[in-house]
């Protein structure tokens, strides 16, 4: 008697999975710089924490371009018909 999982395999064969060393890098970042910032609106400062929010969504848009990128190059493309 197979389980469930061996009869989902047949559907849905295993693909390699590829991972991006610099997504978890550009996710800390992103943290790092989000902290920053409400640590400075905190105290105060908040032209530094404009400028620090402003920076998170640049570091944070960049975080997802090299996800979507990854997985486009990786996984091809699939609006095209095979």
């Amino acid at each position: 008697m197979g389980s469930a999982d061996d009869e989902l395999e047949e559907f849905f064969p295993q693909k390699q999975r590829v991972r991006n060393p610099l997504v978890p890098v550009g996710a800390l970042v992103t943290a790092g710089v989000l902290t920053a910032g409400l640590i400075s609106f905190r105290r105060g400062n908040s032209q530094l924490g404009q400028v620090l929010m402003r920076a998170r969504v640049v570091v944070q848009g960049a975080t997802v371009a090299l996800m979507v990128g990854t997985a486009y190059y990786y996984g091809g493309n699939p609006w095209k018909s095979h």
